[in-house]
């Protein structure tokens, strides 16, 4: 999967790069610590969606009548494509209703997290958790909601510290119910 040596190369060569000496007294080991860190958090590049559904998708029967299940605050964070830049302050909210089967919650907390180490933005982010979660329950009618900033916004560019960015993805049922969507938009900051 993740070539911890070849990343422990090409991080030389980015200290070379910078003007920085690889060899000096607090970087001889930054090389062997940036790949073991990216190995830890890209983990989730190993894995496609189907894949994660399967690891974390152990159901329940659910009580008859069961209402939606909502899942908020989920801590998260992830690097953007764009820059690998750290999307960080990130919290996840999920929703689903209950098609026959519920799924444990903190495997809800646990598709997130595997979804979020991967390179990525936070939109797909969104889209990924919503299809894991949709394979994982069995049911169709899945919403997230996820509020995040992005280093690439806060410390470089425009760099501006405040701005966080909010993004929906609303499958099944809470595409139209606007009473579903509320679930898990009310009060997201």
């Amino acid at each position: 999967m993740i070539d911890r040596k070849a990343i422990e190369e090409h991080i030389r060569g980015i200290l070379t790069a910078l003007g920085e000496d690889p060899d000096r007294e607090g970087l001889i080991e930054t090389p062997a610590r940036v790949a073991r860190m990216y190995e830890e958090i890209f983990a989730g590049i190993g894995y496609t969606n189907h894949e994660i559904a399967g690891m974390f998708g152990k159901t329940f029967e659910a009580p008859q009548n069961a209402g939606p299940v909502v899942v908020r605050d989920i801590e998260v964070f992830s690097c953007c494509e764009h820059h690998m830049a750290l999307m960080y302050d990130m919290s996840v909210h999920v929703a689903y209703v209950p098609r026959g089967k519920v799924i444990g919650l903190s495997k809800i907390a646990r598709i997130c997290d595997m979804a979020a180490k991967r390179l990525q933005l936070q939109e797909r982010l969104g889209a990924d958790i919503a299809e894991i979660m949709t394979e994982a329950t069995g049911s169709p009618d899945v919403g997230v909601v996820i509020a995040g900033t992005h280093s690439c916004m806060t410390a470089r560019g425009i760099r501006n510290a405040s701005a966080r960015t909010v993004t929906q993805t609303f499958c099944g049922r809470f595409r139209e119910d606007w009473n579903l969507q509320r679930l898990i938009t009310e009060g997201v900051k």
